[in-house]
């Protein structure tokens, strides 16, 4: 998942308070700092574009104030050409914007700031950052705590969230398996975040696929058991990732008359369990 989307959320946070700071119309965009490879964006220039074209109205900002970064999917002169402004200095922000949470230095008092927070399970790690926000009066609005009038998330794992965790999953495992001192075709693939597009990454996890088919894994990792529980996006989008490269690989058992390795436990509940095992090796 490159962007978050949260048009909707900002157009409601942005006039809905009357202080001097919070609901002043101004819109910061953090640049985010929790993990070296993130690149995602909590507005794209688009989202921009239309907040700005809504003014000072209640659909809209009168300014978006966007912190240089560097590493960020989107450059920073792709918000400079819709209007937004570039500047380090988010002081004449009443809500901020960013993606995962920011350091402590970053938080300023009397705001409104909206990102994924992880604190409302007390994550211990994360609880110096939500001592910094009640002591700095802030109105946080956490992205997993936002729910519709039905009471479903309004922002949760999408497609691209279940694609990008299964690359990195079995990226993962390919460096697992080679600690182990063992060559995989799953050491061959990146970071989910290296590829430019869902289309290269896509042929990465072909290439795979393909080379499961025809060399198989070593005979001392196997069998491999892979299984996905749930119903929600991340798993559905995470296993046809992984039916990409069973698609090769079953080929080629179909090829050698062997059996499928494909299995659907409970399949009448919600919530299906689906179990693929690597069995046959070629090593």
């Amino acid at each position: 998942m490159i962007v978050v989307s949260t048009i909707g959320i900002v157009r409601h946070m942005s006039f809905c308070y009357t202080s001097m700071m919070i609901g002043n119309g101004v819109v910061g965009i953090l640049s985010e700092s929790c993990n070296i490879w993130e690149r995602r964006a909590p507005l794209t220039p688009s989202h921009c574009a239309r907040l700005l074209c809504g003014g000072t109205t209640r659909s809209g900002a009168s300014r978006i104030i966007v912190q240089p970064c560097t590493k960020r999917i989107y450059h920073d002169t792709q918000y400079e050409d819709i209007g937004c402004e570039i500047s380090d200095d988010l002081s004449e922000c009443g809500l901020i914007l960013g993606v995962k949470q920011p350091k402590l230095e970053m938080i300023l008092p009397d705001r409104a700031y909206a990102f994924f927070s992880h604190t409302h399970k007390a994550q211990k790690e994360n609880m110096p950052l939500l001592d910094k926000i009640l002591t700095e009066r802030v109105t946080l609005f956490d992205y997993e705590l936002i729910v519709g009038e039905n009471g479903k998330r309004l922002l949760a794992f999408g497609k691209y969230a279940g694609r990008a965790g299964m690359i990195d999953f079995l990226s993962g495992l390919g460096k697992r398996y080679l600690n182990l001192g063992y060559s995989t075709p799953f050491l061959s693939l990146g970071a989910s975040y290296t590829y430019p597009t869902l289309s290269a990454a896509k042929a990465a996890i072909i290439a795979v696929g393909e080379e499961i088919a025809t060399f198989g894994l070593p005979s001392a990792v196997t069998p491999i058991v892979f299984v996905f529980t749930g119903s929600g996006n991340g798993k559905k989008c995470s296993r046809k990732c992984f039916l990409i490269i069973m698609h090769f690989f079953m080929l080629k058992c179909n090829q050698n008359q062997e059996r499928l390795y494909l299995d659907i436990l409970d399949e009448r509940s919600i919530y299906r369990i689906f179990i693929f095992t690597f069995l046959t090796h070629y090593f």
